[in-house]
């Protein structure tokens, strides 16, 4: 294997972390211009990718608030009845479920079933110096499950209470206000709602001198204006705002149950929903009016609606689950149902169509200075349709007991000094994006992924946007305000040979020098977890998230979106649990 992928996998200096004495400058750039110059093949696994995964996603997030809330309604699945009934039934605990959940109890009857674990309590995700043993856990427990699409990219999906706000950048960036407009929004209650999620889980962060040079780069590329520090989506640069409070604990989606009425709700946790249940007697349209899920120890449970028009079971399983569980319940392509010996309640093509995931790139930067540890704190909102992000660090879980790379086995003989891999990335993602994929079941096994195709850059618009955002990142990397987190010997041309040869995805690779940047975008294509759609809205549900053809059952997630609100969607999604429970309590209480 080249070791020139190290230069990207390693460069965080995640949670690998133990110091060595460091090396001298010119030490230093002899080991990187030598990583720098090398090309050789080498073959993928996804061993490799865990690792990249890890220190990537550790700028990307994962702590969660230390301090577990007292959830008297929080309880083991183990312990549900057999048989229960409540106004309203969520499946999916995730960043829409949660302000779903808790907003809906206020005058209602809810169970909330979740089909992972809390983030209270777990070092592994509660302590920031612990985020690489939770995303390198495959097991059942873990809050993070890998898939892989069709397209060869590896992603991860949520598991855990708080669903993708637990594994995510922590970045906090509202959606734009033609995005409301467009998706039919009472725009006064989006701004009350946001508002709700801001009260407990938004902060604005820090800024070092890592982000600062990036904001500064941004700015001397074009990026205009300034915009300071905001929440909203406007064009320029700006400093979004962040779910890590001041002392580095995460607040999650999970929080937002501090607003539940606890005498209003029950939430059950490791409860895996395996399908909705339907009455069909005499009915124009199926209606839903249970659902079936199983305790960890494989326990059957039912849950009913209790009697009442304005009752209902909303699906909230995210964007792989929530068309999952359409299918296994016996919604979607009645051809493919049946393929898998499911019951047909309702055909309905669309389900599973319109898979989205917004393409990211970045390239690694390494720096002959120490840098700051970050995530996500500042973005570039171009108007050609693609948004620049950074974050950078190194050593972050440095310590004794921290496992080094050549523990593993993971140099060649040659002697390369820590100091070759201190930097960080800088990231762009395709707003949108148009291209899109399909999503279908592979078993009935709701803990089993789907197979999901999302189709990256299928639109040649999707790759203009790419490589105009490459091009944005060399103009940072090349400014005079990012100059000092450079090596000077470093060319452009190198660093992009660095990212294109690290094993970043299961494609071929292509790319070398002396090609053109569609080919790069291309080979170098990962995930930002952005992923969406599936049961969208206008195919699937309606403007009021209610599932077309059948009587009292919503989807209300990110499976619903066309496009992914805002620079990073999760308090878009956070603010629609939130703005779908008023307007469902809202109807309730009507007439």
């Amino acid at each position: 294997m080249s070791i020139s992928i190290y230069m990207l996998l390693l460069a965080t200096k995640v949670w690998w972390g133990k110091k060595r004495s460091s090396a001298s400058a010119s030490a230093s750039a002899s080991a990187l211009l030598n990583l720098a110059s090398r090309s050789t093949n080498w073959t993928m696994s996804l061993g490799w990718w865990t690792l990249f995964a890890a220190g990537f996603l550790f700028f990307h997030g994962f702590a969660a608030t230390e301090t577990a809330p007292n959830y008297s309604f929080m309880h083991n699945a183990m312990s549900a009845p057999t048989l229960s009934y409540y106004d309203y039934i969520i499946v999916g605990g995730g960043t829409a479920g949660c302000p779903l959940a808790a907003t809906l109890s206020q005058n209602a009857t809810v169970l909330l079933l979740e089909r992972g674990g809390s983030p209270y309590g777990n070092p592994n995700i509660t302590k920031m110096t612990s985020f690489g043993s939770a995303l390198s856990d495959l097991s059942r427990s873990s809050p993070s499950q890998r898939f892989i699409s069709e397209d060869g990219v590896i992603n991860a999906r949520a598991r855990v209470l708080g669903g993708g706000s637990c594994l995510n950048a922590g970045f906090y960036t509202r959606a734009s206000t033609e995005y409301v407009k467009q998706a039919g929004w009472d725009g006064g209650l989006v701004n009350e709602s946001y508002q709700w999620v801001e009260k407990l889980v938004a902060f604005e962060p820090p800024l070092g001198q890592w982000q600062s040079a990036v904001r500064d780069g941004l700015l001397e590329a074009g990026v205009l204006p300034f915009n300071g520090f905001s929440y909203d989506h406007i064009y320029g640069t700006k400093v979004g705002g962040t779910i890590f409070d001041q002392q580095g604990n995460r607040h999650t989606a999970a929080d937002l149950l501090e607003y539940a009425n606890p005498s209003g709700l029950t939430v059950y946790l490791h409860a895996s929903v395996h399908k909705i249940l339907f009455a069909r007697k005499e009915r124009k349209m199926p209606k839903a009016r249970g659902v079936v899920f199983r305790d960890a120890k494989g326990a059957k449970h039912k849950a009913y609606l209790k009697k009442g028009l304005k009752n209902e079971i909303i699906i909230s399983a995210g964007a792989l689950g929530s068309p999952q569980l359409m299918m296994l319940s016996g919604v979607g392509p009645a051809q493919h149902l049946m393929s898998h010996n499911i019951r047909v309640v309702l055909d309905q093509p669309l389900v599973g169509q319109g898979m989205s995931d917004n393409p990211m790139n970045a390239v690694f930067i390494p720096s002959p200075i120490p840098v700051d540890v970050s995530l996500i704190q500042v973005v570039g909102i171009t108007h050609f349709g693609s948004y620049i992000e950074a974050a950078g660090g190194e050593n972050f879980a440095g310590g004794a007991s921290s496992p080094s790379p050549r523990d593993y086995g993971m140099f060649s003989p040659e002697a390369i000094e820590e100091t070759a891999f201190r930097g960080g990335f800088i990231l762009e993602k395709v707003t949108g994006p148009i291209s899109t994929g399909h999503l279908e079941l592979r078993t009935r096994n709701p803990n089993e992924n789907p197979s999901v195709t999302f189709n990256y850059f299928k639109d040649s618009r999707d790759l203009q946007r790419c490589v105009q955002g490459i091009q944005t990142i060399e103009k940072i990397v090349k400014s005079k305000a990012f100059a000092k987190f450079r090596y000077e010997f470093l060319s452009w041309a190198m660093l992009l040979n660095m990212t294109a040869n690290a094993p970043l995805n299961l494609l071929p690779k292509h790319y070398n020098p002396s090609m053109p940047l569609e080919v790069f975008c291309k080979d170098t294509v990962m995930t930002i977890w952005h992923y969406h759609g599936g049961c969208q809205v206008g195919k699937v549900v309606d403007p009021d998230y209610r599932v077309v053809g059948v009587d009292s059952l919503r989807v209300i997630d990110g499976s619903t979106f066309n496009h992914s609100p805002g620079t990073n969607p999760q308090a878009t999604v956070m603010m629609l649990g939130r703005y779908m429970g008023v307007k469902i309590l809202r109807e309730r209480v009507a007439n």
